[in-house]
Order: structure tokens, then C-alpha cells, then sequence
């Protein structure tokens, strides 16, 4: 049945979601990966040996444990668990590079890692921990998670995928070693409003990594705000889809977060392929599909698509990046739901507006704020001066899920504040009705399948390669992605390179999402009156060569 939840009351602990459906829905299906399921009571008494675990293991207040991994039971488990020892949680993506794990674990200060017994994840770890700091590493067996059957299956025949580590050197510690004894789990003492539960990395305005300080209050009154806004969720019923990895804010709120506070089943899948997730759909019958556009572009595209029953799906919300009106139309058609489209930061834990699937939805609209949410739009000139209806100008927003500030960045906290109000970097307009219009960005970032890339990142590394001589990396056209980086560079005097050259040397570089679609050595790049090296030109040559579909 659907029912509205009580959020009258003072800001609580995030933990308290979960103790609540455990409380309420014991006996119901809370996890379910590759079709084995865990109840809301398993999952409970999961979390709290595995938070009296990590204590054992010198978690206090404020210790940072990173979570590394794809969509598994263990990524929710240490979430919860983390927070209930009293630590934060420090989300790290499993297909971040060995320079991009080092940052991140330098500049959080985390201390525990958790992993997956996956070489692919464990090795980048496990090599970067001695320069890092890296204190732990907390190793959990994927065959652990599957069905009796299937774990032999995979301990016989991907032996060869199978992490290789010590648990005799001090660091490497195995998560049955942390389930070990009875659990005797000290209660910690958190303020919601300003112990930082999660430090969510993103590149902000600059495009320098920094973590995003998001409170208890923060990251549980986003789940709130959306349920109320989406007003159309049942309590004790739903089936959410989780293609979405959880190291992504999107998903750590509508898939995780929100999936937990109403007593859903969260379907967990660990990686995008188009075809196991239409037969998962198919074999699961979920009623709430969170995804991006590139997904439900993919899905519209299938040859198939008509050997799928979609007819599960009551509503769908994409985030991540803008969601063309004519994917949205045509998937609404395909699947006989709504596709919903929101808007929101990594620094809004995230969502700020969405359209409301009972009311108007409006192409081209990122929706009205969610309840709680204020939006200013404020003058690109002069910032103190709040604009009228129809005005384009920044989108800065006030409310409960707005962050703390940047981890350890007090200057760079200032400048995205302006009387209070956090500045988004976008630009937009709100129409008479209140609903927001996204029309441009101010932040140097591409959004390439759901994914924030930053130029800086890929710039940084062409300029590793010996024979670059100038790098600018810009976001074009990609009927796919969206978006997709580009890279445009100078060769030193005397030193050559090829596009694949510069390829293969940013395959140990970045991550595949980051990876140029093309890479166009050039004799000079464009320059400011000053001499900075300039996008605008390479941006508007390319914008006449490919314009949007």
C-alpha cells in the first residue's frame, strides 16, 4: 500500500533507515544478487558483526574506510556497517587507475579499503597502498555471495580472476576474520547535522578531485525529499534495479538509500550489459528502474526488445546527465511506464529537483526542487543579485541535503557559496510553474554516460607521455554517451607519437570511461589574448562538424 513517511522529527543517524526496515519488514526480501536474496533481518545482523567487526579492528568516530567495488551485497553491508562502527565512508570507484586511488586515499586520509577478492580491483590496491598510507585491506571472497553452486563454479573455473595477497603481512585482513567472533558493537554517539557520513569525491568547479562532506542529516533527508516528492512509492513492495554502481551519489541515494527507507528489494547487478539486464528484468520483475540516459538509450536501441517483458517497471528515474526528450518518449512507449528526469551534485547528496511522476512533466525540464529545497537563480555578473522568473542565470540552491563543505578545502568551500546558498556551476532558468531549465555550464565537465569526466584528469596524463607537448581535452557529441572527451595535442620538437600511441599510453593512465574517442595531434593549439591554451575555438569547430543528433 502506498503511504507517505513520518519526517517530522529531528534529523537522525542514516543507520537509523535501515534499522527501521529491519524493525518493520524482518521477513522481507532486502538484497537479492544474481538470485541468491538476503532478508531485511539477515541483512541487519550482517551489518551489525560487521560494524563490531570493524571496530575490533580500530574504527573509531571519524576513521575513513573506503569502499571498493562493484554492485555487490558487501557494498551495501559496509556502507551500514561503517556508519554503525562511527566511521565515514569514502566511496572509490573499482575502475578508478592506480594515480587515481592514490589521491583520493592520500587526500581522504583513508586508512581501510575494502575489496573485492577480484584481482583487477585488489592488484591497483594493493599497489598503491605502501605510498598511500594504506593502513588495511579487507578482502571479501565474491564466491562468498553466490548460490552454493555457483560459488563452485566460480572458485573452480575463475581461479585465474582470484586476488593473490598474504593475510600474514599485517595489511591484508579476510572478511570471515571480521565476522569471527560474537559481536559486541559499542554504540556511537553521531550528530546528523555534522558528522560526515560519506566523503563523496567529485571534481566540483575546478575539476581537482575533492571530497564532498555529506552529513547523516544530508544524505537521509535527500532519501526523504525524494520519496515525498516522487509520491507514488509503496511501502514494503517495490523492486528496485540496481545497475547503477553505488560508489556513484545517484545511486548510493536512489538505489540504496531510498530502496531502504521504504522496504524494497534492492536487485543488484554488478556491471552493465545490456543483455543480462534485459533478462534480468525479465527474471526479477522490478517496479523502480534508477538509470542514465546512455541505459535507457541502449535498452530503446535493442534489435529484441520485443522478446522482453518490461511491463514490471512502473517508473523509471534518470540522473547523471541530461536525458534527450526523445529517448524519454520512445522509452515510455517501449515500456509502458514514466521516465522521470532529475537534477542534482555530488555536493546535494544529490537530488535537487525532479519532475513529479503524478503531475506535469515537462520536456526539457529537470523538474520542480523537492520538498525542503529552495533554488535562487543568481546573476553570471554580479552573484549577489537574485534574477526573476524566465532569467538565466547560476542555479544556487539552499536546503537540508546541501553538504558541509570540501573535505580539508575551507577556500574552495567559500567560493561555492554565495549568502548561504550553494552554487551549482550550471546555468538555468526557472519558468513560471517553478519548473528548472538547464541551458549551459559553467563547470569543465563532461558528462559521458552518467559519468562526471574531467578534462584535467586526461589532460594531466597525455602530459606524462614524454612526447606531448600541449594537451586540451574537450567534451563532443556522442550519440552513446551523450558526451565523450576529445583530445587535441602538440608533439615536442623532435619527438613523435600517433593517436594510438597516446592511446595505449592512457590505458595505465585513466579509466575507460575517461579514454579520449579520439585523440587529433595538431601544429598548434588555440590560445586566450593572454596565452592561456584555449577551448572555446576547439569547442565551436566541433559543434559545426557534429551537432547534436
Amino acid at each position: 500500500m502506498l503511504q507517505r513517511l513520518d519526517h517530522t522529527s529531528a534529523a537522525s543517524p542514516l543507520t537509523d533507515l535501515l534499522d527501521a526496515s529491519v524493525a518493520a519488514h524482518g521477513a522481507l526480501p532486502a538484497l537479492n544478487f544474481l538470485g541468491r536474496r538476503w532478508t531485511y533481518s539477515e541483512l541487519g545482523d550482517l551489518v551489525t558483526r560487521t560494524a563490531a567487526g570493524l571496530q575490533r579492528l580500530g574504527v573509531i568516530k571519524g576513521t575513513r574506510v573506503g569502499i571498493c567495488m562493484p554492485n555487490t551485497p558487501y557494498s551495501v553491508i559496509f556502507y551500514f556497517a561503517i556508519l554503525k562502527a562511527g566511521g565515514t565512508v569514502v566511496n572509490f570507484s573499482p575502475l578508478y587507475v592506480e594515480r587515481e586511488l592514490k589521491h583520493q586515499i592520500r587526500d581522504s586520509g583513508t586508512s581501510i579499503m575494502v575489496v573485492p577478492d577480484l584481482k583487477i580491483i585488489h592488484s591497483r590496491v594493493a599497489a598503491v597502498a605502501d605510498e598511500s598510507g594504506l593502513a588495511k585491506i579487507i578482502v571479501c571472497p565474491f564466491a562468498g555471495i553466490l548460490s552454493p553452486l555457483k560459488g563452485l563454479l566460480f572458485n573452480l573455473f575463475k581461479r585465474k580472476d582470484k586476488a593473490v595477497y598474504d593475510l600474514a603481512d599485517g595489511r591484508h585482513v579476510a572478511y570471515k576474520a571480521i565476522l569471527a567472533d560474537v559481536p559486541t558493537l559499542r554504540p556511537v554517539a553521531v550528530d546528523p547535522d555534522r558528522d560526515v557520513a560519506v566523503l563523496q569525491y567529485t571534481g566540483g568547479t575546478t575539476g581537482i578531485p575533492k571530497g564532498a562532506m555529506l552529513s547523516h542529516a544530508n544524505i537521509a533527508a535527500n532519501a526523504r525529499q525524494v520519496i515525498d516528492h516522487v509520491d507514488c512509492l509503496g511501502i514494503g513492495c517495490e523492486r528496485v534495479l540496481g545497475v547503477l554502481p553505488l560508489f556513484h551519489v545517484f545511486a548510493m541515494t536512489t538505489v540504496m538509500n531510498i530502496p531502504i527507507a521504504i522496504g524494497a528489494e534492492i536487485i543488484l547487478v554488478p556491471r552493465f550489459q545490456l543483455q543480462d539486464l534485459l533478462k534480468t528484468i525479465v527474471a526479477t520483475r522490478p517496479t523502480v528502474f534508477p538509470g542514465v540516459p546512455t541505459i535507457y538509450g541502449a535498452i530503446n536501441n535493442a534489435a529484441d526488445l520485443s522478446q522482453y517483458d518490461l511491463s514490471s517497471l512502473n517508473i523509471c528515474i534518470s540522473g547523471g546527465a541530461p536525458l534527450p526528450v526523445e529517448v524519454r518518449h520512445r522509452f515510455e512507449a517501449l515500456a509502458g511506464c514514466k521516465l522521470v528526469e532529475g537534477y542534482g551534485l555530488s555536493e546535494t547528496s544529490p537530488v535537487l529537483t525532479a519532475n513529479p511522476p503524478n503531475g506535469t512533466i515537462k520536456d526539457g525540464s529537470v523538474g520542480l526542487p523537492v520538498p525542503g529545497t529552495k533554488l535562487e537563480i543568481r546573476s553570471l555578473e554580479d552573484p549577489s543579485r537574485i534574477l526573476g522568473t524566465g532569467e538565466k542565470g547560476e542555479v544556487c540552491a539552499r536546503g537540508p541535503q546541501v553538504m558541509l563543505g570540501y573535505w580539508m578545502r575551507p577556500e574552495e568551500t567559500a567560493q561555492v557559496f554565495v549568502d548561504g546558498a550553494f552554487r551549482t556551476g550550471d546555468v538555468g532558468y526557472v519558468d513560471p510553474d517553478g519548473y528548472l531549465f538547464l541551458v549551459d555550464r559553467i563547470k569543465d565537465v563532461i558528462l559521458c554516460g552518467g559519468f562526471n569526466v574531467y578534462p584535467r584528469i586526461i589532460e594531466e596524463a597525455l602530459y606524462l607521455h614524454d612526447a606531448v607537448s600541449e594537451a586540451v581535452v574537450i567534451g563532443v557529441n556522442d550519440k552513446y554517451r551523450g558526451q565523450a572527451p576529445k583530445a587535441f595535442v602538440t608533439l615536442r620538437e623532435g619527438h613523435a607519437a600517433s593517436p594510438e600511441d597516446l592511446k595505449h599510453f592512457l590505458t595505465e593512465q585513466v579509466s575507460k570511461v575517461e579514454m579520449p574517442k579520439d585523440i587529433e595531434i595538431r601544429e598548434s593549439l588555440p590560445r586566450t589574448l593572454v596565452g592561456k591554451l584555449s577551448k572555446k575555438e576547439l569547442i565551436e569547430e566541433e559543434a559545426r562538424k557534429h551537432p547534436p543528433a
